[in-house]
Order: C-alpha cells, then sequence, then structure tokens
C-alpha cells in the first residue's frame, strides 16, 4: 500500500506508476481489484469551514466521524446523509469524505435533499497522467466551464484520484418524527409512500420492510423541522394514510434518529450471509420487480426508488430481475462472484462508449480501478 501526505506527493505517485493503482479512501467497502492500493488517508483535514456561508472544504481523507462532530458544533449536518458500510459489509476503517464523494452515497433523505453531487461544490483532483485538476469552487453559483464536479461524483475513483472536496451543508433539524404504517404488502406500501411523497407534508425518508408475515411489514415516513411543524405534519399524515394499515409511530427524535440509521446502513442484512445487491428503479415498478428477484430479504428505500436485496452467493439477481428500467449494482459478494458477475451493469453500447472516451481522456493510461465500472459486457455489443 502506497500512501502520501500531500497532493504534490500523490500527483508524483500516479505520474511515475507503471502498474494499476486502486485507489482506496477508509477502506470501509471491501472493494479488492489489482494493482498496489494508494490510499488517500493521508490528506486529511478540514481545510475551511464556514457556518454562515454554509460551505465546508475538507481534504479527501477526511474522517467523516471528523467532520460531522466539526459540523454538530454549529448545528449543522451533511443533508444527504452518507450511509456507513462497514456492518454490511464487514469491514473495518473509517469512511472517509473522498470515498463517499467518489461513491456518491447517499441516504433517505436522497428524496427531499438530493444526492451527494447536489451537495458538491468544488473538487481537485489527480488524473491518470499526475497532473492536478481544479474545478467548481465554494458557493453554488459557480457554474462556468466544465461540470467535473458532478463528473466525479460517483466515478468510483475511474477518472481520477481526489484530493479536495468543497460541499454545502445545511442546519440540522430541531426534531423528528416517524410514522409507520403496518400489514402492507408491496404493493400498497409503495402507494401508501408515493401519497406522502406527494402530500405538502415535506417527507424527509420513505421506506418499506416487508417481511414474511405481512401484518408485521412496516412501511416507515419521516418528518423533520420545528417541533410544533412536526406535530402537525405527523398528524396529517396519519390521517393521509390510514386507509393503507394500522398507524403508529413515534415522536421521539432519538428514537426516530435510530430507526432511520437502521434504514440508512440497511442493518437488516447486517451479520446475514449472502450476496446484497442495490437496484435502482421507477417507484411503480418496485413491487413488481422485487417479486421477480426471490430474495432472502428485502428493504425499499426512496419510496420505492430503492431496492436492497439479500439472496444466496453467486446468484445472478440481473438475470431473476429481467428487463427493468433501471440498474443492479452487485454491492457485497465473494471475489468468484464479482468477477463474473461485475459490480455494476453493463450500459447500453452508445453509453459504454461516452464512458470509455471519459476513461481515455481522464485517465489515458489506465490505471485507476481497472475493470471497476465495467459491467459483463455491454448491452448490444
Amino acid at each position: 500500500m502506497t500512501f502520501a501526505s500531500n497532493e504534490t506527493e500523490l500527483a508524483a505517485v500516479v505520474a511515475s506508476a507503471s502498474t494499476p493503482l486502486t485507489i482506496q479512501g477508509g477502506g470501509t467497502r471491501g472493494i479488492r481489484l489489482q494493482g498496489d492500493v494508494l490510499s488517500t488517508t493521508g490528506l486529511s483535514g478540514i481545510e475551511l469551514y464556514e457556518p454562515g456561508a454554509l460551505t465546508l472544504v475538507a481534504a479527501a481523507g477526511t474522517r467523516l466521524s471528523e467532520i460531522q462532530t466539526v459540523l454538530a458544533g454549529e448545528n449543522q449536518r451533511l443533508a444527504f446523509e452518507p450511509m456507513d458500510h462497514r456492518g454490511l459489509m464487514g469491514t473495518g476503517g473509517e469512511p472517509t469524505i473522498g470515498g463517499i464523494v467518489a461513491g456518491n452515497i447517499s441516504g433517505p433523505r436522497r428524496i427531499q435533499v438530493g444526492a451527494c453531487r447536489d451537495h458538491l461544490l468544488g473538487v481537485r483532483y489527480v488524473d491518470g497522467t499526475g497532473t492536478v485538476i481544479k474545478n467548481g469552487g465554494r458557493v453554488m453559483k459557480n457554474v462556468t466551464g466544465y461540470d467535473l464536479v458532478k463528473l466525479m461524483a460517483g466515478s468510483w475513483g475511474t477518472l481520477g484520484v481526489l484530493t479536495q472536496v468543497s460541499l454545502k451543508v445545511l442546519p440540522q433539524a430541531e426534531t423528528q418524527a416517524t410514522l409507520k404504517v403496518r400489514g402492507c404488502d408491496a404493493g400498497r406500501a409503495v402507494s401508501a409512500m408515493s401519497a406522502a411523497l406527494g402530500s405538502p407534508f415535506e417527507v424527509t425518508g420513505a421506506a418499506y420492510e416487508p417481511t414474511t408475515a405481512e401484518a408485521s411489514s412496516t412501511v416507515m415516513i419521516r418528518v423533520e423541522g420545528f417541533a410544533d411543524s412536526v406535530a402537525y405534519r405527523l398528524g396529517r399524515l396519519a390521517g393521509l394514510l390510514q386507509q393503507y394499515g394500522q398507524i403508529d409511530g413515534t415522536a421521539d427524535a432519538e428514537e426516530s434518529a435510530r430507526i432511520w440509521q437502521r434504514v440508512r446502513d440497511v442493518e437488516p442484512f447486517h451479520g446475514q450471509s449472502g450476496n446484497v445487491w442495490r437496484l435502482s428503479v421507477k417507484p411503480s415498478d418496485a413491487p413488481r420487480i422485487a417479486a421477480r428477484l426471490d430474495a432472502d430479504k428485502l428493504l425499499f428505500d426512496w419510496g420505492g426508488g430503492l431496492i436492497w436485496a439479500l439472496v444466496p452467493d453467486g446468484t445472478d439477481l440481473r438475470a431473476r430481475a429481467g428487463a427493468m428500467d433501471g440498474h443492479a449494482t452487485l454491492v457485497r459478494a465473494d471475489a468468484e462472484a464479482r468477477s463474473r458477475l461485475g459490480m455494476f451493469h453493463a450500459q447500453s453500447a452508445p453509453l459504454e462508449a461516452i464512458n470509455a472516451g471519459l476513461r481515455a481522456r481522464f485517465d489515458p493510461r489506465g490505471i485507476f480501478n481497472q475493470g471497476l465500472m465495467q459491467g459483463p459486457q455491454p448491452v448490444g455489443s
């Protein structure tokens, strides 16, 4: 493993590399690729924090926990609610902000505030030639030039090694509460979540945990804000959703936060053997697609737009899901299944040609995270 203590050292390592490099932040996602591991954890520290401007700039290797502690001191947060993969993946380490941006890691609140990339203001990174590139700024209105900021978020280290990120932060909510609707099948659950999300009551979380006993299957709806507003909206949502099942829930903020941490980190799958898949689909298609998966466990988030599925080792869930308007990502599996199935869904030949062109432009030697973003084979190739 190679460590760089600053951006200049990291650029020199990349420029002199003669073999592939696996880019690694905190090591929490368990991804193993060919080549020397290049760690970004030496690039650490909050370089600028302006609470009044809702702006934070940090080196890519800065631990998420450090950033959250500093933000909490000013009653602020990363509103996109990044997931902690350690329990799901059975890994150690600590999540870093660069790894979160590289994966565009976004939690349940995405349905209201957007994904990580929507909070990203600027980036610095080293491309495949060892050149340091800067794009974006410290305010949202700085959108001049080619938008590399959005491109780097979700590129999984295949286009460059992030060295610094600038992020928009938001105030913490005064309180939160969670409404539960019990006894729904998947179809009624998605209808209930859609009704809540389509209401004027500013829902910030909509998830569903089906169980083998339908009576205990639970829809979860979160509201956040000032205490009086939360109480009012909770009551109105209870009236709106009573047609879908038995209503209960909690107005205790700590208990509600614990519920959504469980959803965010996919805790029902922790300690369970098998492969874990993540499907992004149209919410209206979720019940039909989920029924085809024959999964051991399921968890819906984002109103049904995100399906987590736990299946036996080696299962080709893309084949089970069939044709769909969406994609399936293999999140947890052994090396054989990852090699055979690919982490990411195969794209159409025209899209894969665009991606290949981007990789050739940003990483002309093809040294970053080789093979990670390629699916088994492009569709229509």
